[in-house]
């Protein structure tokens, strides 16, 4: 697979999946790769300097994705040849002690970010451009404490297969990946993040836990020209972990 000379944008794309995703780009030759973040400027300025390293030109986007604002100031570095919403966030809690601004906060940066993207940037991309999302099991399975994010993550594939649909007669592909567990700093913010590891080791065929290396191999096949007629799908890279009863 090639890139070179395109133009691509990753939101959360300083630490984890989405900079593995932008690392990749980087080599396979993208010329210039942007990196949405939150709050750590440290982390997105370390990974900037990483892929010019890699011979790309980086820039920055920080705040909340799902803002108006962070839309407006991505058209405008724009147009992009690859977009991939990487970013999540949301509250990790037993369905009974959420709260509807945590619903709003999680629907909005992990859905509904999807759809502004592509509002704003979709009318200046080329045909043959993309979009992916980065889904997860929880959009489909039943996973503990995850019924916010879960809920945010089937949305998010809803909205691909809906884009998938609108976009292709401008030539433009949307997809999703959904990802199995993963050892990054986002599981963190799960209490039970020990127990999640050693049954997902134990579980999964493959033999090990999905890296952000895989994620990011699946994210560039769904924006190469080899996934041409590959619309509105989402691609589980997760090693046969749901495979399983």
């Amino acid at each position: 697979m090639s890139f070179d000379g395109t133009s691509v944008l990753v939101t959360g794309g300083s630490r984890g999946i989405g900079k593995a995703i932008a690392h990749r780009f980087a080599d396979l030759g993208a010329a210039r790769v942007g990196i949405g973040y939150m709050r750590n400027d440290q982390a997105a300025e370390e990974t900037a300097e990483e892929l010019r390293a890699a011979g790309a030109e980086p820039f920055l986007l920080r705040g909340n994705v799902s803002s108006e604002r962070i839309v407006q100031e991505a058209v405008e570095l724009g147009p992009f040849d690859t977009v991939v919403h990487n970013a999540a966030t949301g509250v990790i809690e037993p369905a009974l002690e959420t709260e509807d601004r945590h619903w709003d906060w999680t629907l909005n940066a992990n859905a509904r970010a999807l759809l502004s993207l592509a509002r704003g940037l979709a009318p200046e991309m080329q045909s043959g451009s993309s979009f992916v999302g980065i889904s997860s099991l929880g959009s489909v399975r039943v996973l503990e404490n995850y019924v916010l994010v879960g809920v945010s993550k089937a949305a998010l594939e809803a909205v691909v297969r809906y884009l998938a649909v609108e976009l292709a007669p401008r030539g433009i592909r949307v997809n999703a990946v959904s990802a199995g567990v993963v050892e990054t700093g986002a599981l963190d913010h799960f209490p039970n993040r020990e127990g999640m590891i050693s049954h997902g080791l134990k579980r999964t065929p493959a033999g090990r836990l999905v890296e952000p290396g895989d994620v990011a191999d699946a994210v560039c096949f769904l924006c190469s020209g080899a996934a041409e007629m590959v619309r509105g799908q989402t691609l589980v890279v997760d090693g046969g972990f749901s495979l399983l009863a």
